[in-house]
């Protein structure tokens, strides 16, 4: 089965910011996405709204609700109050929880389960409580006992940081590593049944591979490379080649 596509619109937003004008449109990219058979679309809003801005979570709650309904809306981002309190007004199908600092420029590690285990399980139920799906970033190390710490918090699903995967394109000597540690990282949870998402980094040259690895990898978010290749091909006929490369028949 392939694993379902959700495009993160966090670098359309940035580019509309960058001039302070209505354009790009997120909610017409992101319209444009779905239409092109994108499962969902992926927001972070970060709390300087340096991208997506907290105003953007109705439209987009709109978009889907009025002209998709059976996509999925996921929100990602650190568990402070003030993103707890976003997420309940906008009530995403999934929300991605996050360690970021404020002050990071994306991503760039998963929790440390054990560390954040009794902030993560509070946070968890509240939002399980509110009919939210709730994953958590972590890292794809191969490290068994921290999968089963993720378990431990209530979790649904965990999404792994597929960062140094997708770095790995001018060093193919390494790649197969950091691809059979994200492997072994998805059997463990699997096996304590976690469901598995990915993102970071991820394009249409990576995803095969990734897919083939981890065949019940349940869904992907993508931004960068989806916007960079939209540059090139239009948004709607990257989310085709973004959805072929995830195991679809497009």
């Amino acid at each position: 089965m392939a694993a379902k596509l959700s495009v993160n619109l966090n670098a359309i937003a940035m580019l509309r910011n960058r001039r302070d004008l209505p354009w790009p449109d997120v909610a017409h990219f992101g319209r444009l996405a779905l239409k092109a058979g994108a499962y969902g679309l992926t927001v972070h809003p970060r709390p300087d709204q340096r991208h997506i801005r907290f105003s953007d979570l109705p439209t987009l709650r709109a978009l889907i609700d009025d002209e998709f309904p059976k996509a999925e809306f996921n929100i990602e981002g650190y568990p402070t109050e003030e993103f707890l309190a976003l997420c309940e007004g906008a009530e995403p199908e999934q929300v991605t929880l996050v360690p970021d600092h404020p002050s990071q420029a994306t991503s760039d590690h998963g929790w440390d389960f054990a560390g954040h285990q009794e902030l993560l399980k509070r946070v968890v139920g509240r939002l399980k409580a509110k009919g939210m799906r709730v994953s958590l970033f972590a890292d794809g190390d191969g490290k068994e006992e921290a999968v089963i710490a993720a378990k431990a918090t209530g979790a649904d699903r965990i999404e792994l940081y597929t960062g140094p995967y997708g770095g790995c394109y001018d060093a193919p000597e390494r790649r197969d590593v950091e691809l059979d540690l994200l492997g072994k990282t998805a059997d463990a949870a699997k096996a304590v049944g976690l469901g598995v998402n990915g993102g970071h980094d991820l394009t249409v040259a990576n995803l095969p591979a990734l897919v083939s690895r981890i065949p019940y990898l349940a869904e992907v978010s993508i931004g960068h490379g989806l916007t960079a290749d939209a540059l090139e091909f239009g948004m709607a006929e990257t989310v085709r080649r973004f959805r072929h490369a995830c195991g679809e028949s497009v």
